[in-house]
């Protein structure tokens, strides 16, 4: 699985829905999940106990939504605890990108570490992008930042998201570890001149 580094300017892929206001991150990860040694297997718990009581009939089990790698939300997404599993678990499963009404605060941010865009729109235009979504679930949506717009071959929609984070995805500053890597001959230089490495006496 290729997880998102860089410059992150457009995504394109097949969509589906996740309705409902207030959809706590106890809910996309459960608690029990947050043990793990390691994050590598929380895609497969994404919405674990949702999943169950649906038995089978989930957004995340229904065979026309694998592969689906932008998922579009309602009010308050990811509200709840700041636990960093629940877009880590998004993440793993595939999601490379969320529109919705709004986001936790926490969890936008935990989000923008991981290089998963997060954008708004109003209700009314979230709620006429589900039901496209959902009336034809093969249909491929790009989503463009420099326009903050995400499309199909007839519909466009134009997004928000705060000027902060939209820099940091067109910069790819978010990528903290691509950043570090970048600057190996900096780091190697600047260790070689500590004292206290180097036979500080």
């Amino acid at each position: 699985m290729d997880f998102p580094k860089g410059e992150i300017k457009y995504i394109s892929g097949r969509s589906f829905t996740i309705q409902g206001d207030d959809i706590d991150t106890d809910r996309i990860i459960p608690a029990r999940f947050l043990k793990c040694v390691s994050f590598s297997a929380l895609g497969e718990q994404v919405f674990a106990d949702d999943r169950e009581e649906l038995k089978g009939n989930h957004p995340f089990d229904l065979d026309q939504n694998k592969g689906a790698n932008i998922l579009i939300v309602n009010d308050n997404f990811g509200c709840g605890s700041s636990r960093e599993h629940a877009p880590q678990a998004l993440m793993r499963w595939g999601i490379r990108l969320i529109v919705g009404e709004s986001f936790a605060e926490i969890f936008f941010g935990n989000c923008l570490a991981l290089g998963i865009p997060c954008l708004t729109a109003s209700k009314e235009e979230i709620t006429k992008l589900q039901k496209l979504v959902n009336e034809n679930t093969s249909q491929i949506w790009n989503f463009n930042l420099k326009d903050l717009s995400i499309s199909n071959q007839k519909e466009s929609f134009k997004l928000k998201i705060e000027e902060g984070a939209y820099n940091m995805f067109y910069t790819g500053k978010w990528d903290a570890t691509s950043q570090l890597l970048d600057e190996n001959e900096r780091i190697n230089n600047t260790v070689k001149n500590l004292p206290y490495l180097n036979h500080f006496n």
